[in-house]
Order: C-alpha cells, then sequence, then structure tokens
C-alpha cells in the first residue's frame, strides 16, 4: 500500500511498487489530465509537479514516491471555480487546437514560471526553449505568448 497527496488530498493505493505513477493516476484515481503520450519520458504529455517540480509520472514508479510527497496534476491547478493565471492565459491566447499536449505544456509553464519568479527575474527565450512538451499540432508560437502572458499573471 502506498500513501501520498495528490491535488492536496491523501490518497492510498494497493498497486506493485513498478506500476508508473502515470498509471495510478489515471486508471485507479481516475485524473486522466496527464495524458499518455509515448511513456518513455519523450514527449512529456503527462507533465504533473512532484513537489512543487515538472516530472513525468511516465517514468516515475509509484514505490519511488514518500508519503510526505505532493503529486500535483493539471486537475490541481485551478483555485476552486477560478482557473489558475496559465490556464486562463490558455484560453485568452487560444493556444489548444486538439489539446492533447495541453495539460502537460501548462503543468512545465507553471513550474518554469515559479522557478524563474523564486531566482527573481523575469523569463527569457532561453526559458522558453528549456520547455521541451512535444505539441503535435505545432502551437508553439502561441504557447510562448501564453507562457509570458501567464508569467506576468502568477
Amino acid at each position: 500500500m502506498r500513501t501520498f497527496r495528490v491535488n492536496g488530498k491523501q490518497v492510498s493505493v494497493d498497486v506493485p511498487d513498478d506500476v508508473r505513477l502515470l498509471w495510478v493516476l489515471r486508471d485507479v484515481l481516475g485524473l486522466t489530465g496527464a495524458k499518455y503520450g509515448c511513456g518513455i519520458n519523450v514527449c512529456k504529455a503527462c507533465t504533473s509537479h512532484l513537489n512543487g517540480k515538472a516530472v513525468n509520472p511516465c517514468a516515475i514508479p509509484v514505490g519511488d514516491i514518500e508519503p510526505a510527497d505532493e503529486v500535483t496534476t493539471i486537475e490541481g491547478l485551478a483555485s476552486g471555480a477560478e482557473l489558475h493565471p496559465m490556464q486562463q492565459a490558455w484560453l485568452d491566447h487560444d493556444v489548444a487546437q486538439c489539446g492533447y499536449c495541453q495539460p502537460g505544456q501548462i503543468m512545465a509553464a507553471v513550474a518554469l514560471v515559479r522557478r524563474v519568479k523564486a531566482e527573481g527575474r523575469e523569463i527569457t527565450d532561453a526559458d522558453l526553449d528549456g520547455i521541451r512538451n512535444i505539441c503535435r499540432c505545432g502551437t508553439y508560437v502561441r504557447i510562448r505568448q501564453a507562457v509570458r502572458d501567464g508569467a506576468k499573471r502568477m
């Protein structure tokens, strides 16, 4: 039995330690916002936060998760009915086309902006180049605009 926090709530799951966190989130806990893309930590469609840092749950065995760990998925990003500023920026800039990669893109952007702000600086083009999430629709220009706008709102 593994116990940890997901989106602010304590959860316990009874799965083998080698099951990937992505499958626990999606199949056991019903949180389907983290998308399955490649399963090998390349596409980043499943990007979520582990203790505030962007991670890819497809690459993390649930046995590596400790009871004090906090996992945040796209479902836990908003505050109640109010969207997170980055989610709102995504809508305002009409980023999504198919939408499949968008939860991972947003989670990667939020983690990046939080890190940059903690360093006491503004987001740069080099920072944006570091977001490696793959978008099959190619909306990268709008993604970059939304990240910059969302960063101002955060």
